[in-house]
């Protein structure tokens, strides 16, 4: 008799050439990820080619009951690290009947700066930070934390090893290597200040796929923690007091900034981001206030600065990049919680299109 592993790990192309296809999406509080499988008569590579399809958006706060229907555009395409062979994860953004983007729909203008032709000239590169806090399922409390107790002070936790140190490797690692299989292209990953507390990186990718993979990744990441019965919070401050917030922490360069004399083109950039820095945090995720304290390497929220080497600015510049006189800058704004659609085409929009 067959056991259930046996039957989740069956191989589909030894008997049909059908594949499963799992749709995701972001539902109405624009951080929660839902997704749901249909069947396909055979292999696909190029989401054009996918069927549309719709779900009941009244079950998820994106539509009345009385006109519930939301219909799904495939628009990216990666391999399905759970069922593997050739069934497929699919990024989709959210329309109603009409054709018209609903409002929790953010790819689809982050889609049209993308599509700008001086934001396309100038092919912006991202690499984003996600941390996020694993947390024991019945407590709602850091994982590898004493219920109802603290731990040690922050300190021994940042990159470190050890079973008093380190919590929750296994998880972080299966989803290393389940991003890695779906084409995802992750570049890292590292134990965070805050023990419980992780962090992977997304990148470097190219205007519109940077949104696309993180929140795939973010999607792997709810299915592995699902399957280890632990809790994935994306809280910009999980625990108050003095502990180290999350962010999404955003990499950013453009095809000037990169060559010859790109450190005038960053600081060029990075004034105009202080112009707008209040649409920018009010932007940047939910709950951040509680986070950018200008405490545990963060910038005040309300003051806008940056500098070379420094943590806790609000944009920080490498040292190599200072050397070099081109690379990249570091908005350390965002939370962990932002969207990546919103983040990565806000920041093209300020510094390409140049909107004040």
């Amino acid at each position: 008799m067959a056991s259930l592993t046996d039957l989740v790990n069956l191989n589909l192309s030894e008997t049909t050439e059908k594949i499963i296809a799992e749709y995701i999406w972001i539902g109405g509080s624009g951080l929660d990820i839902r997704s749901k499988a249909r069947t396909l008569p055979g292999p696909v590579s190029d989401p054009s080619k996918l069927p549309t399809w719709n779900y009941d958006g009244s079950s998820t706060g994106q539509a009345p009951g009385d006109d519930s229907e939301v219909i799904l555009y495939p628009q990216a395409i990666f391999k399905d690290p759970f069922r593997r062979g050739n069934n497929i994860l699919v990024m989709c953004d959210c329309y109603t009947p009409a054709g018209e983007p609903i409002p929790t729909n953010k790819r689809h203008n982050a889609a049209k700066i993308f599509s700008h032709p001086d934001v396309v000239a100038e092919v912006p590169w991202y690499g984003i930070e996600q941390e996020y806090t694993l947390l024991q399922k019945d407590v709602k409390w850091p994982l590898g934390w004493p219920v109802g107790g603290f731990p040690g002070p922050q300190g021994p936790y940042y990159c470190s090893a050890g079973a008093d140190k380190a919590f929750g490797r296994d998880i972080v690692d299966a989803h290393y290597k389940a991003c890695l299989y779906a084409g995802i292209n992750i570049s890292g990953i590292n134990g965070e200040v805050m023990p419980g507390q992780w962090e992977f990186q997304v990148g470097p990718a190219v205007g519109i796929s940077a949104g696309d993979e993180l929140w795939v990744a973010r999607y792997i990441l709810e299915r592995i923690t699902e399957i280890a019965g632990v809790v994935l919070s994306f809280d910009p401050k999980p625990i108050q007091g003095d502990w180290n917030g999350a962010g999404a922490h955003t990499n950013y360069s453009t095809k000037s900034m990169r060559n010859d004399g790109g450190f005038e083109v960053i600081k060029s950039a990075i004034e105009k981001l202080g112009k707008r820095h209040k649409e920018h945090i009010a932007a940047y995720g939910e709950g951040n206030e509680r986070r950018l304290t200008g405490r545990h390497e963060t910038a005040d929220i309300n003051t806008f600065l940056w500098g070379v080497a420094n943590r806790g600015a609000s944009i920080r510049v490498g040292r190599e990049t200072e050397k070099n006189g081109k690379g990249y800058f570091e908005d350390r704004r965002p939370a962990s919680n932002m969207d990546p659609y919103v983040v990565t085409s806000m920041i093209a929009e300020t510094t390409i299109i140049g909107k004040q």
